[in-house]
């Protein structure tokens, strides 16, 4: 029985080895998710100016929630919310998709030649086309309204480098699961909804009293997303030894996924 290495230096040369395939099954991924309808691609863009238009509409005049006491602007609000919900959306469409990712890929299972540790990777890059879309969009609006955005925004790769080291070790650990346990993908489904409220997506973390700031920081997305905000909105410099930190735990979660992954893939042909 083939046995599968758990480095990361294993893992990256297999990712280097393979980018070709990954670079196609991302292209083909996105081209087939809007194959066949009138619009194609520019469903991508139509999404998320939609969702932002009725998430600000809900939030900004429904319930009349403003980001900064004092304040009534809506762009702002708009801008602030599309921002914490941009990083969401990479995360969560990432997590959703990982326990059906070997399910799904069934006929890949028994083909010793295919790299099934490449799926994740897959699922990321298409992820990353839809943030980019959304990202250009946040882009034009705020161009359009306050101008130039603060040089600070190139600092955003550094800022979501952690959650992309969190994502692929989630995505290879839920894949693993969700091969021998079926529930795990309903688990998800009901899981990410109460992440996206318990993240600082419609509200500031200052808003929330002192004592609940703390059990928020539990959550792994909360300092990407105020991070996020910071260096596009705000114009502000990433703390980094928060960052570090997070960086650090996401990079073992991102080792121990893959590791996990690797030491249960023997067993994905006898159950598919």
């Amino acid at each position: 029985m083939q046995n599968f290495s758990v480095s990361l230096r294993a893992m990256l040369a297999s990712l280097v080895r393979h980018r070709g395939l990954v670079w196609t099954m991302v292209r083909r991924e996105v081209a087939g998710r809007y194959r066949g309808s009138v619009m194609g691609l520019l469903w991508s863009l139509f999404n998320p100016i939609f969702m932002l238009t009725v998430y600000t509409f809900v939030f900004s005049v429904v319930f009349k929630a403003r980001w900064n006491v004092g304040s009534d602007s809506r762009t702002e609000f708009a801008l602030m919310l599309f921002a914490g919900l941009m990083v969401f959306s990479l995360f969560s469409e990432c997590l959703s998709r990982a326990p059906g990712l070997v399910v799904g890929n069934s006929n890949y299972v028994k083909k010793v030649i295919f790299p099934l540790d490449i799926l994740p990777w897959v699922a990321l890059g298409s992820a990353f086309f839809h943030f980019a879309v959304s990202l250009a969009v946040w882009l034009i609006a705020f161009v359009f309204i306050f101008g130039w955005p603060p040089l600070t925004i190139l600092l955003l790769p550094l800022v979501l480098l952690p959650l992309v080291l969190l994502t692929l070790g989630l995505s290879w650990l839920l894949a693993s699961l969700g091969v021998f346990l079926r529930d795990v993908g309903q688990v998800v489904a009901v899981l990410i909804p109460v992440l996206m409220f318990m993240s600082p997506i419609f509200y500031p973390m200052s808003a929330l009293p002192e004592n609940f700031q703390a059990y928020l920081l539990l959550n792994p997305l909360t300092l990407i997303i105020e991070q996020a905000r910071g260096v596009m909105y705000l114009g502000q410099l990433p703390e980094l030894r928060p960052l570090a930190v997070h960086g650090a735990v996401s990079l073992l979660i991102f080792w121990l996924g893959f590791a996990w992954f690797q030491k249960t893939r023997k067993g994905f042909a006898d159950v598919l």
